[in-house]
């Protein structure tokens, strides 16, 4: 396996956790929600607009903070919680843009 390969290989292995994280149905609906919210919306206005428990919104929301597609600001006692996927995006498009250089490189 050549270097360039195995440096795909890398990056691929890298961004299979930031898609296993978009696989779930309630995190795409809290995804989708924050990006209708762009100020942020606390725990309890997330669950209430996915009909979630309020610790099944909280463990989506770490699963999510954790791989970089939101972030939680301190608002006096709550936590609001605002779409931020500048990074993984970046991530994804680097992988594509190595894929896309491998493919359409020499034959």
């Amino acid at each position: 396996m050549s270097q360039q390969d195995e440096h795909v290989l890398q990056q691929f292995k890298e961004c299979i956790p930031l898609l296993e994280v978009l696989t779930d149905e309630n995190r795409q609906a809290i995804i989708m929600l924050l990006a209708q919210n762009k100020s942020g919306l606390n725990v309890n206005a997330i669950s209430g607009h996915i009909n979630l428990s309020r610790p099944a919104v909280s463990h989506h929301l770490k699963v999510l903070k954790q791989s970089g597609y939101i972030k939680s600001d301190k608002k006096g006692v709550e936590n609001i919680y605002v779409l931020t996927v500048r990074k993984p995006l970046e991530q994804l498009k680097s992988f594509i843009t190595v894929i896309e250089d491998k493919c359409n490189g020499p034959q």
